[in-house]
């Protein structure tokens, strides 16, 4: 799976030093990922949801929001933002 953009994970990290180990785990994983739907991300990541076009994962022990969208067929992940719980509960995001 190609991981676009990996510098919206970097700019997080530098304002959530906490959020770096789990969310360079998430990359590495994803990174060799070949997923074909969610039920495939779901067996990687069993609490990633989808939210309309979106996929959430939780990252960190449920500290941390992931927001991207997956082009199954391109095999290529947009990465939309990452947000810490508080913010995501906010809903804004939407």
């Amino acid at each position: 799976m190609r991981i676009i953009s990996r510098r919206t994970l970097r700019d997080f990290i530098r304002r959530h030093r906490n959020a770096e180990p789990s969310l360079e785990q998430w990359y590495r994983i994803v990174r060799r990922a070949s997923w074909r739907s969610l039920v495939e991300v779901r067996r990687v990541f069993p609490h990633a949801d989808q939210v309309g076009r979106r996929t959430v994962f939780n990252i960190g022990g449920n500290n941390f929001r992931l927001i991207a969208r997956i082009n199954y067929r391109a095999q290529k992940l947009y990465v939309l933002g990452v947000l810490t719980h508080v913010e995501y509960d906010k809903e804004q995001w939407k």
